[in-house]
């Protein structure tokens, strides 16, 4: 008798375990995606963009600051993303104001 194999968690954006927001949305994590992460990845710091106005040198404005900086070695790294304005990297360093 074959044994039973694990499905993989895929990712969607949509439907059930919908935990990332649509690329037309600004990509990323969904508040609700972000809090089931956590649930089920007990001490995990894991936050949602910084998407408002900040102070500056805030620990908001750091993070952010922290993001666009990562991001922006994605956009070296594949020229590709970088160059479709439409694509998940291009769209969340819109939502983060980068």
């Amino acid at each position: 008798m074959p044994k039973k194999r694990k499905q993989k968690n895929v990712r969607r954006t949509t439907g059930k375990g919908g935990n990332y927001r649509p690329t037309k949305k600004g990509a990323g994590m969904t508040r609700k995606g972000v809090k089931a992460y956590r649930k089920a990845n007990p001490g995990s710091k894991l936050k949602t963009a910084v998407t408002g106005k900040v102070k500056k040198g805030s620990k908001a404005a750091k993070r952010r600051k922290s993001y666009c900086a990562r991001s922006a070695g994605q956009m070296k790294k594949f020229p590709k993303a970088a160059k479709n304005p439409n694509s998940r990297l291009r769209q969340a360093r819109r939502r983060w104001k980068c």
